[in-house]
């Protein structure tokens, strides 16, 4: 007898790549908001403050908690709808299918690991910026955090793996959105692939350009 499907897996897909779609976007925000860092700190500090603890930065706060929730739900849904789908055959596969990327393999995996990673970016940054003053009290200066928090080597190299874990997560992810839309024909199934790297490694080496230079060249300047 057939397991039945916990959802719709259509669904769930189109879900996940309308809640992705969105972080993606999210990143690129911060991404080229923290870079604008190393090249002008007044700016930086100036789009701290117009965010801070605003109404619309709230909204938008509890916006992206809300996708992420949506976003790991789908995730953790469809992974265990694959299982049960399998059945005991996954117990038989010792080798990774020909033409399956680790990463598509391994999504859930990465996705807890990037969980830890925005919980210890949220304790290191939005805990002592937004929602302090929030709660009333008085927030860490923004680029005074970035050099404090980027001058700790450990800090640092947890970061810059974090980093990495993400960008396997969001080279798989973007090109899942696409097939998820239904661009998985022949002709964009290569493109989407080079999108997706492109987009991914634009998005990893803005937040990764910020880390090196505060914690390598800053302190030597």
């Amino acid at each position: 007898m057939k397991n039945k499907p916990l959802f719709s897996s259509v669904f769930g897909k189109v879900v996940m790549a309308v809640s992705g779609a969105g972080f993606v976007l999210f990143l690129l925000f911060h991404g080229a908001m923290n870079f604008v860092s190393i090249f002008s700190p007044e700016s930086y500090d100036a789009i701290c403050n117009f965010l801070g603890a605003n109404w619309y930065a709230i909204v938008g706060t509890m916006g992206l908690a809300g996708l992420m929730g949506i976003h790991v739900l789908c995730g953790i849904l469809l992974t265990a709808e694959n299982l049960l789908a399998r059945g005991r055959v996954r117990y038989r596969r010792t080798q990774r299918p020909k033409g399956v990327e680790w990463s598509s393999q391994n999504m859930l995996a990465l996705g807890f690991f990037i969980l830890f990673g925005i919980a210890m970016h949220l304790y290191d940054f939005w805990f002592k910026m937004q929602f302090a003053e929030i709660m009333g009290r008085e927030p860490v200066n923004g680029m005074e955090q970035i050099r404090f928090v980027f001058s700790h080597n450990y800090f640092s190299i947890m970061y810059l793996i974090w980093l990495v874990v993400l960008w396997f997560h969001l080279s798989h992810g973007v090109w899942s959105m696409f097939q998820s839309v239904g661009w998985n024909n022949e002709r964009w199934q290569r493109r989407g692939q080079v999108i997706a790297y492109v987009v991914s490694t634009f998005i990893v080496l803005l937040f990764v350009s910020v880390v090196v230079y505060y914690w390598l060249i800053y302190p030597r300047l």
